[in-house]
């Protein structure tokens, strides 16, 4: 089971995607991952990675211009699993929030993953799972695991 207990250096975006499978593996009903990373940092491509172990077979891209994306997945219970993902980059404000509905769709009976998190300073529910990416090379980043819990 993969833990947060320290930085995982990746070499390729399909390392990056394994990861986010692995991560998946962890997700439960009304999780939440919260990402943050520079531009082209591989936000998307771990949500790919985790999309896909959640057995999402639609083609996953970021929603920078519509703010979240909802793909259906599996839980391992084989029960439909809602996938809200989010992208903050664009975000106004607060506002921009409620208007998109977080608060239905937070700690609901899905799972977000959320790019961009730190444009909403205190709006991640009390567990979630932050994932800071560097990338200190073109294909190359380091990824660090931080459980927040309430």
């Amino acid at each position: 089971m993969l833990t947060p207990q320290g930085p995982v250096t990746t070499g390729s975006p399909e390392e990056t995607q394994a990861l986010g499978g692995a991560i998946a593996h962890t997700l439960k009903r009304g999780g939440c991952v919260a990402f943050v990373a520079p531009l082209g940092g591989g936000k998307t491509c771990l949500v790919q990675g985790i999309c896909a172990a959640l057995g999402v077979t639609e083609h996953v891209t970021s929603p920078t211009f519509i703010l979240v994306n909802e793909y259906s997945g599996a839980a391992d219970d084989g029960k439909p699993l809602p996938i809200y993902h989010f992208d903050l980059y664009r975000l106004g404000g607060g506002d921009d929030l409620v208007d998109i509905g977080w608060d239905d769709y937070v700690g609901g009976d899905g799972i977000c993953l959320v790019e961009w998190a730190d444009r909403a300073p205190g709006r991640m529910p009390e567990e979630t799972l932050w994932v800071d990416i560097q990338a200190p090379a073109e294909t190359e980043r380091v990824i660090t695991l931080t459980k927040q819990s309430g």
